[in-house]
């Protein structure tokens, strides 16, 4: 019978692009015809890669799962700012790139390591008197942030073929990686933003143990009960 089925674990989703976070929880609640399911950090509808739901009683970890550090890979182009950070976004300046060196970008992306503050971006689910910012920022309203302390443990540059940068960055809980691109090309004084965005690990937890978005959607219950780490097993991965 349906109330006596009641899973709890963590699901790994590999989110494709053009959903959001919500919906894949949509998707899952409707798949398993269960709905104590929450997600552990928000992706943006542009990005991809590791998400990941808590669910049953797996939802009392969700605090505890989102404060780990995450790895992303992105992409960024300079010349150009948006109004997201983004490529979504509507562009608000362009200015010419100047024929940057590889040690230039490299001294760049050097100055944003270790411990820094971040302002928010407007398109973020931060609150302001109660209201999340990205909500504001759809009436056209820009609102005060605060700086926010955030950390970059590491980070690698696989691709520089001017203006776009391809990159890897290690960082913690809280870290908005459009505003590290736009901060980045600030630095360098010609600007730039977010072109592409892959969340490859949270936490324990990478791309390995992920069943695809795509997949997720035609999966039977023992299909993605198959995909589920259990309780037991998440209790020792957070152990160590």
């Amino acid at each position: 019978m349906e109330s006596d089925f009641s899973p709890s674990g963590v699901l790994v989703v590999d989110k494709e692009p053009n959903m959001t976070s919500h919906d894949l929880v949509a998707i899952t609640r409707r798949q398993l015809k269960f709905k104590k399911i929450g997600h552990c950090g928000t992706l943006d509808p542009m990005a991809t890669g590791v998400l990941m739901l808590v669910i049953g009683k797996a939802t009392k970890l969700q605090d505890r799962l989102m404060c780990e550090d995450k790895v992303y890979e992105g992409s960024l182009k300079f010349g150009e700012t948006t109004n997201s950070q983004d490529r979504e976004g509507e562009i608000e300046e362009t200015k010419e790139v100047p024929a940057f060196s590889d040690e230039e970008v490299e001294a760049a992306f050097n100055h944003f390591v270790g411990d820094f503050e971040q302002i928010p971006p407007m398109v973020s689910a931060i609150k302001k008197d109660g209201v999340p910012l990205y909500k504001l920022a759809r009436k056209g309203k820009v609102v005060e942030r605060k700086p926010r302390a955030v950390k970059v443990s590491d980070y690698s540059i696989s691709r520089i073929e001017l203006p776009e940068v391809d990159f890897t960055v290690h960082c913690s809980k809280g870290f908005y990686v459009r505003t590290y691109a736009h901060d980045i090309g600030q630095y360098l004084g010609c600007g730039a933003h977010l072109t592409a965005l892959r969340r490859t690990r949270s936490g324990h937890f990478d791309l390995s143990r992920a069943i695809k978005a795509s997949d997720l959607m035609k999966a039977t219950r023992e299909e993605i009960m198959e995909k589920l780490i259990g309780l037991e097993e998440i209790a020792e991965i957070l152990s160590k």
